[in-house]
């Protein structure tokens, strides 16, 4: 019998999906693409024009709050992965008393919002923290660091460990061992299995947690007001801006410009790592 063929598929067949996605891309637009658009038009509605785009990235009090707020996420992002790998490999492969614990300890911050830890910064090294009461008492001399890029630092470091832990304890329980068994019977040592294999075998869920953890440092604002309102980083910048100054166009064009940022550095992750990186907001 002659094979049939397979029948064209009329208007209504092609109706189906595109009513289906119909309330996804509603909601795009609605909550992505209109805020967008506004906030882009915006940005170029006041006194200096689309220029005000420009200037965010040229002048020099804008331009040294982008490049503290890189640097502080690109630390946090590099103390984080650096503690986060060594902590989540040594977790994943042994089982000792009191293991599970210690992992809900180290992911409860996850419960916290960046007040809270800022807060717990305080405490911490605030003027009358913890670790200045200890340095008054020994040295006769109070080491406070919670209201400077420090204590920023080490609040950003608090909620993006576990975050990253969780990610690589998931990656590193589907390491095969037998390829760590060879190397080493081929005499490499601790250090030479760690770079050539274990590094290279968790590469995707690195890349994928150093970009989200990137990203969330370079937008995170509730640490920041909470320590200080003067610390150079461009979401507070951008609350000055908005509230102070009362510069909206300038506030939605810092706003754009950190965006666009984070958005390169999500989409660079992506590409080296396949689909592995999450969207991140």
């Amino acid at each position: 019998m002659p094979a049939r063929r397979p029948r064209a598929r009329g208007p209504s067949g092609w109706m189906e999906p595109l009513l289906l996605l119909l309330p996804a891309a509603v909601i795009f637009c609605a909550f992505f693409v209109l805020p967008l658009a506004r906030l882009v038009l915006i940005g170029g509605s006041g006194s200096l024009g689309w220029a005000a785009y420009a200037v965010a990235l040229t002048d020099p009090r804008y331009l040294a709050s982008l490049l503290s707020t890189i640097l502080l996420a690109a630390t946090t992002t590099l103390a984080t992965l650096t503690l986060a790998t060594v902590s989540g490999v040594f977790l994943s492969r042994h089982r000792f008393s009191g293991r599970q614990f210690l992992v809900s300890l180290l992911t409860l911050p996850l419960a916290f919002p960046g007040v809270v830890i800022g807060f717990m910064v305080i405490m911490l090294g605030g003027r009358q923290g913890l670790l200045p009461s200890m340095t008054d008492a020994l040295f006769n001399e109070r080491w406070v660091f919670a209201y400077s890029m420090t204590g920023l630092f080490v609040g950003y470091l608090y909620f993006s460990i576990p975050r990253t832990i969780l990610t690589i304890m998931a990656s590193a329980e589907k390491l095969d061992p037998r390829i760590e068994e060879a190397a080493r019977s081929l005499g490499a040592g601790p250090l030479r299995i760690a770079l050539d294999v274990i590094v290279p075998a968790l590469k995707p869920a690195l890349v994928a947690a150093g970009a989200i953890c990137f990203a969330t440092a370079m937008g995170a604002f509730g640490t920041a007001f909470t320590l200080a309102t003067r610390i150079n980083v461009l979401p507070m910048v951008i609350y000055t801006e908005f509230t102070l100054q009362a510069n909206i166009a300038m506030a939605a064009a810092l706003s754009f410009v950190l965006g666009a940022i984070t958005w390169a550095a999500l989409a660079l992750a992506r590409s080296v790592s396949g689909n592995s990186v999450a969207a991140a907001g």
